[in-house]
C-alpha cells in the first residue's frame, strides 16, 4: 500500500512541477515541460521549441514574429497552425480534447473505421479528406490540401513530407507512453494550436478523477486483482507492458498487473509461455478483441484460439472484457476510461455503474436476436 501510495505521489509532482523563471525581459514566465521522450521549452513571447518522438525539435513562432537570434537553423513552424494532417486516432482525440478538431483537414483512416460523428460528418461534407493509408498516401492529394502540420506515427513518412514542404511532427515513441505522458501530452500538441489553457483544464479534470479513484480504492486492501491485458494471435503474442499508461493505471487502482515486469513499446511481443503461466493466476482479462473482430463471448475467444482456453479467466466465473470498438477513438475522455477501468477492478466500490468503453463478455454467444447486457462490470 506504501508503495503504491508512493508512486502516486511521484506522479502528482510529475504533473504539477515544472521549471519556471522570468524571461529577459522580466514579465512572460519561461518554462519548460518534461513529458516522457517529449519535451516543450517556452522561450517566452509566444515562441516555444519542442522535441518530438522521433527526437527532432522543431521551434514554433507566432505568424509574423522574427526566429530568435541561434534558433535560425532549427525548423520553424508557423503558429497557431489552422490546417492538420492525422494520422492515428489518438491524435484526432487529442485535437478534441484541445477543442481543435475544425483544424482537421485529412486523416489516413478510411470513413467506415470512425466512430466518431464529427468526423464522418466532416468527411461527408468533404471537410476532411482521406489521402489513403499510411504505406500508400496520396502524396499529391497531400500537397493540395496545403496542411500547416502533419501528426503522423511513420519517421519513414518524414523525407517525402520535407521534399513537400510540409512541417510534420512524430506523435509516439518505441516505449510505450506512460500515465504521466498519456495524461499531459495535449500539453506538446497545445503550443501548436494555441490551446496552453484547454491543455490545463484537460489536465485538471483528469487529475480529479485520479484523485477520486484513488480515494476510493486505496483502503480497499480485501481484495487486490490480478490483470492481464494482451491477446494471442496466429503467430506473436502482444501484451501492453507495465511501464504502459494501462500497467501504471492498475497499479494504482490497488490491484496487481501480471506483466508489471515487461517493459518498452505498446502490444509488446512476449512468449506463449510467460502468457499462458500469468493466465493461471488471473483474476480479469483484458483481450484487444472488439466485438468487431471476434470478441462476442468467451467461447468465441477460445475458438479463436485454443491455446487461450487455459487461462483462468475463460474458466466458468471468469472475468473477461473487450473494449468496445469507439474506445480508441474516445481518448479524450481519459478521465471516464480511467473511472471506468477503476470499476471494472473493484465493481463493489463503483454500485449501479454501466460500463461504457468496455464489454463484460459472456460465457456463450447469445441466440440470434438476443442482446444480453454486457454493460455491468
Amino acid at each position: 500500500m506504501k508503495a503504491v501510495s508512493s508512486v502516486f505521489t511521484s506522479l502528482l509532482i510529475l504533473l504539477l512541477v515544472f521549471g519556471c523563471s522570468q524571461d529577459k525581459n522580466g514579465g512572460e514566465k519561461t518554462f519548460f515541460l518534461d513529458l516522457g521522450q517529449f519535451t516543450v521549452e517556452s522561450l517566452g513571447s509566444n515562441i516555444t521549441v519542442v522535441q518530438d518522438g522521433a527526437g527532432r525539435r522543431l521551434i514554433l513562432v507566432p505568424r509574423g514574429q522574427s526566429v530568435p537570434e541561434g534558433y535560425e537553423g532549427m525548423e520553424v513552424v508557423r503558429i497557431p497552425v489552422k490546417r492538420v494532417v492525422a494520422y492515428r486516432f489518438f491524435d484526432v482525440a487529442v485535437l478534441k480534447a484541445l477543442g481543435s478538431l475544425d483544424t482537421l483537414v485529412a486523416v489516413t483512416i478510411p470513413k467506415k473505421d470512425w466512430y466518431l460523428t464529427e468526423i464522418r460528418d466532416g468527411m461527408d461534407q468533404g471537410r476532411i479528406t482521406y489521402i489513403g493509408r499510411p504505406d500508400a498516401i496520396d502524396y499529391e492529394r497531400l500537397k493540395r490540401l496545403r496542411p500547416d502540420l502533419v501528426l503522423t506515427w511513420d519517421i519513414a513518412a518524414l523525407p517525402m513530407l520535407k521534399s513537400l514542404g510540409i512541417h510534420a511532427v512524430v506523435t509516439t515513441t518505441p516505449v510505450a507512453m506512460c500515465l504521466s505522458t498519456r495524461m499531459k501530452f495535449v500539453e506538446f500538441l497545445a503550443p501548436f494550436l494555441g490551446k496552453e489553457g484547454e491543455a490545463k483544464e484537460f489536465i485538471k479534470r483528469v487529475k480529479r478523477a485520479l484523485d477520486d479513484i484513488r480515494e476510493k480504492t486505496s483502503s480497499h486492501t480485501l481484495f487486490r486483482p490480478k490483470v492481464m491485458w494482451g491477446d494471442i494471435y496466429e503467430k506473436r503474442v502482444l501484451v501492453e507492458p507495465g511501464n504502459s499508461w494501462i500497467g501504471q493505471l492498475i497499479g494504482l487502482v490497488n490491484s496487481d498487473y501480471l506483466f508489471e515486469d515487461v517493459y518498452g513499446a505498446s502490444c509488446i511481443e512476449i512468449n506463449l509461455e510467460r502468457f499462458l503461466y500469468s493466465g493461471r493466476d488471473a483474476d480479469i482479462y483484458f483481450t484487444y478483441r472488439t466485438p468487431a473482430t471476434g470478441a462476442t463471448s468467451k467461447d468465441a475467444l477460445k475458438a479463436i484460439n485454443p491455446l487461450i482456453s487455459t487461462i483462468r479467466p475463460l474458466q466458468p466465473g471468469g472475468r473477461v472484457y473487450s473494449p468496445r470498438p469507439e474506445f480508441v477513438q474516445q481518448q479524450d475522455r481519459l478521465d471516464e476510461i480511467f473511472t471506468e477501468i477503476a470499476a471494472i477492478l473493484h465493481p463493489d466500490l463503483y454500485p449501479g455503474y454501466r460500463l461504457k468503453f468496455f464489454l463484460r463478455l459472456p460465457e456463450h454467444d447469445p441466440p440470434a436476436g438476443d442482446n444480453p447486457d454486457g454493460r455491468r462490470p
